[in-house]
C-alpha cells in the first residue's frame, strides 16, 4: 500500500531545476536517474554544514560535539521512520546501500536455512535481490524457486502463493522493476505469502523514490532502500525489519558500537538497531539524506509522482511513432522508466550516438540478465525521469533515437 499524502499543488519542473547545481548547468540532458538521481544544493549545503558545525564520531563520546553528531545521526534514523511509516526507529538500520541491506538478510537467514529449504524469487528483479540468494545456493545448498512476469512487466501474486512450498523460508521480490518502471503488487504478495507463514523482503530501491511507502500497511517484513537514487548521497542506504526478526537475525560485521558487554569468553550484542552497524556509520550521509527527504516532501511525494507519469506517457506515445523501436513495458501504466532496444541496432550504439548529442542513458542488462534473457535482448537502452526531467527533454531523447537509428540502419 502506499502511504497516502495530500494532493499537492501543480509545479514548474524547471523551477525545481535551478535546485539542481549539476542539472541547472548541463549543456545535455541527464536521463539515468533510475542508476543514480541528482542532488539538490540543499543536500551537499546539509553535509558540508555538519561537517563545519558538529562533526565527530557518535554514540561514544562525552563531549559536546559527540552529542550533536549522535543527535544528528540518530535523527536521521527517526526522519526515516517517519518518512516510511515504520512504527519505530529502531526498525530502521543504516547500511552503505540496498545492496548491502540484503546482503545482511542473506546472511541472516544463512544461519536459519538447511540445504533444501526455499527462496521463491523474481525473474524480474536486479541482481542485488538475487545474487545474495544464490550465494546461500552454493553455500548452503537452497533451493530458488523462480515466478516470471508477464510480457508486460506484470507478476501474479498468486504464482507467489502456487511457488511456496513447505520448505519456502523467504519470498525475495522488487517493489519496482528498474526496467519497467510498474510497480509490483507488493502488498498482494505479503498477504499471500503471510497466510502460508513466510516472511517477505521487498527491494524497494526504485519504488521509494517515485512513491511514498508506508511498510506498516503493507506489512512486509523487510524493506531495503537506497539514498544516492532517493536524491541523496551514496555511501547509505537503510533496511526496515520487523523486531521479531531484528531479535532473531546474528549480525552480519562484528566491530565496535555493536557489543553491549565483551570479554575474552563472552560477548553481549547490543539491541537493534546498533547491532548490526558496526564500526563507524555514515554520519555525514545520514545528515545529506535527512535533506534530501525533507526536499522529497517538500516538493511533494503525489507531486512528483503525477509528473513523472506524466513524462512516461509522453515518452511512450512519441516511441510509439518510432519504427523499429520495441518500447518494454505495460503501456497502460506509464512509469518513469522507459527502456526500449531495436533488433537492428545494438542498444550500446544506440547509447554512444545519444552521448554524442548529450543526452545520458544508460545500456546494457541494468543488472537484470535472466529478465533480459526473457525479453530476448541481451542490452537493452534505459532512459530514467526524475523529478527535474522536462516534456521538452523526452522530445529530445526521441528526436535523437530516431536520427541514431537512420545512422544505424
Amino acid at each position: 500500500m502506499l502511504h497516502p499524502e495530500p494532493v499537492q499543488k501543480v509545479w514548474d519542473p524547471n523551477v525545481i531545476r535551478s535546485d539542481f547545481p549539476l542539472i541547472a548547468g548541463l549543456s545535455g540532458i541527464y536521463l539515468d536517474n533510475a542508476a543514480s538521481a541528482q542532488k539538490p544544493r540543499c543536500v551537499m549545503d546539509s553535509m558540508t554544514d555538519g561537517a563545519f558545525t558538529r562533526y565527530a564520531n557518535v554514540h561514544r563520546g562525552a563531549h559536546r560535539l559527540s552529542g550533536l553528531a549522535t543527535a544528528s545521526y540518530e535523527g536521521a534514523r527517526a526522519r526515516l521512520q517517519s518518512f516510511l511509516n515504520a512504527p519505530g526507529a529502531e526498525q530502521i538500520i543504516f547500511t552503505k546501500s540496498a545492496t548491502e541491506a540484503i546482503n545482511l538478510v542473506a546472511s541472516a537467514f544463512a544461519a536459519i536455512v538447511a540445504p533444501g529449504d526455499e527462496i521463491v524469487v523474481s525473474s524480474l528483479d536486479h541482481h542485488a535481490n538475487l545474487v545474495p540468494w544464490h550465494l546461500l545456493r552454493e553455500r548452503h545448498g537452497i533451493v530458488l524457486r523462480w515466478v516470471d512476469p508477464d510480457a508486460f512487466g506484470n507478476l501474479d501474486p498468486t504464482a507467489f502463493a502456487d511457488a511456496i512450498t513447505p520448505r519456502t523460508r523467504l519470498v525475495a521480490v522488487t517493489h519496482m522493476s528498474n526496467v519497467f518502471g510498474v510497480l509490483t503488487p507488493l502488498e498482494a504478495i505479503v498477504r499471500l505469502a503471510h497466510e502460508k507463514g513466510v516472511p517477505v523482503l521487498a527491494d524497494g530501491t526504485q519504488a521509494v523514490v517515485h512513491h511514498a511507502i508506508d511498510v506498516s500497511a503493507l506489512d512486509v517484513d523487510f524493506y531495503a532502500l537506497t539514498g544516492h537514487k532517493l536524491y541523496g548521497p551514496t555511501g547509505i542506504g537503510a533496511l526496515y525489519a520487523k523486531p521479531g526478526w531484528l531479535e532473531r537475525m546474528p549480525p552480519m560485521l562484528g566491530g565496535g558500537e555493536m557489543v553491549a558487554t565483551f570479554g575474552r569468553d563472552h560477548v553481549e550484542y547490543a539491541a537493534a538497531p546498533h547491532k548490526f552497524e558496526a564500526g563507524t556509520p555514515p554520519i555525514l550521509e545520514a545528515i545529506g539524506l535527512v535533506a534530501a527527504l525533507d526536499y522529497v516532501e517538500g516538493v511533494g511525494r503525489t507531486t512528483i509522482a503525477t509528473h513523472e507519469a506524466a513524462l512516461g506517457r509522453h515518452a511512450r506515445a512519441r516511441f510509439a511513432a518510432i519504427p523499429n523501436i520495441t518500447v518494454f513495458g505495460d503501456a497502460e501504466k506509464p512509469g518513469p522508466i522507459l527502456t526500449f532496444a531495436s533488433a537492428g541496432a545494438h542498444a550500446n550504439d544506440i547509447a554512444a550516438i545519444l552521448d554524442a548529442k548529450g543526452i545520458c542513458v544508460r545500456a546494457g542488462a541494468h543488472c537484470t540478465q535472466p529478465l533480459h534473457q526473457m525479453l530476448g535482448f541481451s542490452s537493452t537502452c534505459r532512459a530514467s525521469f526524475a523529478m527535474y526531467s522536462t516534456l521538452d527533454e523526452v522530445d529530445a531523447l526521441a528526436d535523437a533515437v530516431e536520427e541514431a537509428l537512420a545512422i544505424l540502419k
